[in-house]
């Protein structure tokens, strides 16, 4: 393996957590016998650029073509992406012409909020079944993976973005190098990029290892996303520390003629994560130790559950369940059943540990004595939807940073 920033060959292995499927390949019941393909998934850090890794074995092409994952059935991810189209609006002065476009754009729960406010916009979205609902609720969205051809083609089409949005994307692209051209190739000679990723900082502080899967395929400090970026002549020029996907980081970018010195918060992050190690290789060598600990903590409250005769069923299936499941090696003897709000998954099976997954309201039916919530970034949100398990005496549990009663 080379790296895909700098090419270097001089690659360390940080957290091997076995083979596993593609995490948002859920089974249907006719597929229940079928062979089901895994795949190593195994990060490594490259010692030269520090640009955290895993081998490209599985295409976007494979992964999003057709994808389970809808953003607008999290309410809190709706409500911020609400609030960064008012900020951005504002910072930028962006209104009727300007022009807005979203890479990734899944079923237009940001861009929905820019129509709304009149501003010309384009979502850009792979993925047919989810972009097909963006259309439906009203936003511009074009079916492709962003290369760049398509960027030439919008930018002649529509002429040059203003803002470019690039929310929980830049880790799915293989061809980092060239995606990051594409992004610049949309902006205008003015423009802004704003990029939204999962922070490493928080991936190897918290050992969050289930954030790791095939869909991921780098994994940035604002070191390496500014490294990232700059092979296209884009500058960070500011940089916020967001709570979303349980840490993440809000990049921003201009094209480097315009971009003038980074903000005292880019040096203040840049600090911290100096100061975390993470600008050294043996700063992400505690990883693994601390995932084995979870690992084993999370199975040891499964089997006392199991041996006191407490039923324990999951809530919510997103892809890092997925490799949480798997890593852990969970079957439904431990967690019976997942029910997620996305009808999308209902009647299907997780893949690799084949748990079946419902609608929610069977949990009012049905009664479990413990939901252990998978998606336990939204720690806030789902306490408070879950609140009524208590009414049969149902306790509700998150399996990071370890595993923990929601308070009450």
């Amino acid at each position: 393996m080379r790296c895909r920033l700098c090419d270097s060959d001089r690659i360390r292995s940080v957290l091997d957590l076995g083979a596993t499927p593609p995490c948002e390949k859920f089974l249907t019941a006719a597929e229940l016998d079928d062979p089901e393909p895994t795949y190593p998934l195994h990060l490594r850090l490259c010692e030269d650029c520090l640009l955290l890794q895993i081998p490209a074995l599985i295409s976007p092409e494979d992964n999003f073509t057709e994808y389970a994952y809808y953003s607008s059935f999290s309410d809190s991810w709706v409500r911020h992406a609400r609030t960064f189209v008012t900020d951005a609006t504002e910072r930028l002065g962006l209104g009727p012409d300007s022009f807005v476009v979203e890479v990734a754009s899944n079923d237009g729960y940001l861009l929905q909020h820019v129509v709304a406010d009149g501003i010309p916009c384009l979502g850009i979205e792979p993925s047919v079944n989810v972009g097909q609902a963006a259309r439906d609720r009203g936003v511009p969205t074009t079916t492709a993976f962003l290369d760049e051809e398509l960027a030439a083609r919008v930018r002649a089409d529509r002429g040059p973005a203003d803002l470019v949005v690039a929310n929980n994307v830049y880790a799915h692209i293989p061809d980092l190098l060239g995606f990051t051209r594409s992004l610049r190739a949309l902006m205008s000679e003015s423009g802004w990029l704003s990029i939204e990723v999962h922070h490493a900082l928080d991936l190897v502080g918290h050992a969050q290892f289930d954030t790791i899967y095939h869909e991921h395929f780098q994994y940035y400090t604002v070191l390496s996303a500014m490294r990232a970026l700059a092979t296209a002549d884009l500058a960070v020029v500011d940089v916020e520390l967001l709570s979303t996907h349980g840490g993440s980081i809000r990049v921003w970018a201009r094209p480097l003629a315009v971009a003038g010195p980074p903000s005292q918060r880019v040096r203040d992050v840049l600090a911290t994560e100096a100061a975390a190690g993470l600008h050294e290789v043996d700063g992400y060598l505690d990883l693994k130790p601390r995932t084995e600990a979870i690992r084993q903590e999370l199975l040891r409250f499964l089997l006392d559950c199991r041996a006191a005769g407490r039923r324990v069923v999951g809530y919510g299936a997103p892809g890092k369940g997925n490799t949480l499941l798997n890593y852990a090696g969970v079957r439904s003897d431990l967690l019976e059943y997942i029910v997620d709000r996305n009808p999308y998954k209902h009647g299907r099976f997780t893949p690799g540990t084949r748990i079946p997954i419902y609608d929610p309201s069977v949990l009012a039916t049905d009664r479990p004595d413990v939901v252990l919530a998978l998606p336990w970034n939204l720690e806030e949100e789902l306490t408070e939807q879950l609140a009524y398990i208590a009414d049969w005496g149902g306790q509700l549990y998150f399996p990071l940073p370890e595993i923990h009663a929601a308070a009450r």
